[in-house]
């Protein structure tokens, strides 16, 4: 499986970001175990991130790391392609 996320260090916490579709963040069960299961892999606190139709980031998780996510322009955030295999 390949996903988009990005890995961050900041004022000395360390968590992860990962890109879903949007219909899993409005889902509450599915949101709870893809993060359980992407904080599983970076063993890191992990926020869920997906964009509306307008392009607008919507941010799910911990919630002193979306106050600090919705302050940062998306496009500076170091995206990377991971790879998970099974």
């Amino acid at each position: 499986m390949q996903f988009e996320g990005a890995l961050i260090k900041e004022q000395g916490v360390t968590f992860a970001i990962v890109v879903v579709k949007q219909h899993v963040l409005n889902n509450s069960t599915q949101r709870e175990d893809v993060q359980r299961q992407f904080t599983h892999f970076f063993q890191n606190p992990v926020v869920l991130m997906a964009q509306d139709s307008s392009g607008r980031s919507k941010f799910w998780g911990r919630p002193d790391l979306v106050d600090f996510l919705v302050n940062v322009p998306v496009s500076l955030i170091p995206w990377k392609k991971y790879t998970i295999s099974n």
